[in-house]
Formats: structure tokens, sequence, C-alpha cells
């Protein structure tokens, strides 16, 4: 996930550019803190008081340089209008975070005014086209029956909740004026793996054999979670 970030960064803008970043739900601010240690300035916004507790309590930690480099924000994701002014970010990350609201469609477009002409918006969904393959791989045939022609879920954490479909996504994101440039999937052979597992004594290979998974057909297809991005005015890099 880091990685194809950081790849689309790296195709997009020049090499050493500080950007201006965006993280809509930030959680606990790891994607947003990796970022304001490569150089960039960085803005989190998370509605929940004890993640941003941890966030704050994190990034107390840092030297200086990277804390004047990242800014944390309490407030809900759809807000963004109320925060900021139009155009003011190169990079808008909202990860995470769509499956937690019943209607994203306001949400999103409030993310696309945020960019700049030729700003990246990097959205991590549940892939509702693949929604029957864990409890298919678990056996639980009754629920993968189910989930076929659906986009509810319930997740590890016991909430209900609701997926994407690509399709969908890509149509919203050409209306909201950031059509999609680039996707992958997320998660392709390791949505089982328990919560807290081990990690494999050969994790690089398994890091590697997700990766390629990720961007290639038909694997993508069938991942737990799909990573989009696309580009404000759209257009290649």
């Amino acid at each position: 996930m880091a990685r194809q970030l950081d790849e689309q960064i790296a195709g997009r803008f020049p090499v050493g550019q500080r950007l201006r970043v965006l993280d809509v739900g930030m959680g606990q601010g790891t994607q947003a803190l990796r970022l304001a240690r490569a150089g960039h300035q960085v803005t989190g916004v998370e509605q929940d008081a004890t993640m941003i507790a941890v966030a704050r309590e994190t990034l107390a930690a840092e030297p200086e340089g990277i804390r004047s480099r990242m800014r944390l924000v309490q407030s809900d994701g759809r807000d963004t209008g109320v925060h900021f002014l139009p155009g003011s970010f190169d990079v808008v990350l909202c990860h995470g975070v769509l499956m937690y609201v019943e209607d994203p469609d306001a949400l999103l477009a409030g993310l696309a005014r945020m960019l700049a002409p030729g700003g990246l918006l990097s959205l991590l969904v549940r892939n509702a086209d693949a929604l029957a393959m864990r409890p298919g791989l678990a056996g639980d045939w009754a629920s993968a029956l189910t989930s076929f022609d659906t986009t509810a879920y319930t997740n590890r954490l016991g909430l209900d909740v609701r997926a994407d479909r690509l399709d969908a996504l890509t149509s919203t994101l050409a209306g909201i004026g950031a059509p999609l440039h680039a996707w992958y999937g997320v998660r392709v052979f390791t949505d089982t793996a328990a919560d807290g597992a081990e990690l494999p004594a050969d994790v690089e290979t398994l890091l590697a054999a997700e990766e390629r998974a990720g961007r290639t057909d038909p694997y993508r297809q069938v991942a737990a979670l799909l990573h989009l991005c696309g580009v404000r005015g759209g257009g290649a890099p």
C-alpha cells in the first residue's frame, strides 16, 4: 500500500518536491507520519479522540523538524471545507474511511475540491465485488452466498459497514473531477490471516507476491481492499 502510494507520488511530482498532504481519517497517524518523515508538509484529520491522542503522543516523540511539518486537526472528514481552502493540497489520502460512510459521494466531492490541479486523491476501500471471498475461503458457505448481491458486511470489529464497487467509484471519481488514474488490489492472499498473527520467516517473499498480485489481473479483482488513485483534472503524469 505504501509502496503503491509512493510510486504514484514519484510518477506525478518532481523528485524532492515538498508536497502538501491531507490525510482524512488518519487513525493513529501512521501514514501521515511516514510522509512527514519523508519531508512533506502533512495535515492529519481524525474525528476519534482516542486515535488523535495516540497520534499526538507519537508525534511528540519525533524531532522538531518533523513535528513542524505535521499538523493534527480533530474533525469529521466531511468538514474539510470548513478548515481548508479549495486547492490547498497536492495529495489527499482517505484510507479505510469510506466503509463507515453511508453515502460517500459528498465526502469524496469535498476531498476533490481540496486538490490543486494535477493533485492526487488516494482511496483505500473495501472491495464489494469480492465480499464472498473471505467467508468462502473460511468454509462459511451460507455467508458467502449472501455476500454476492450486497455491499454490506460485518468487519472484524463486529461493526456493520459497507463496501464499494470499482465501477461505481470510477464513475464517481470522473464526476467529481478526479478521474481514476490507477488502481491496485490490497490483501489478495493475506485477507484470511488472523489478526496479530506472527509474520512468516519469508515475509519479504510474501510481500513480493502480494505486490505482484495487487497489480495483476485477475488477482487484483478479488482483493479484499482496493487502492484507487484519482488525479484532479485527469490526464497522464
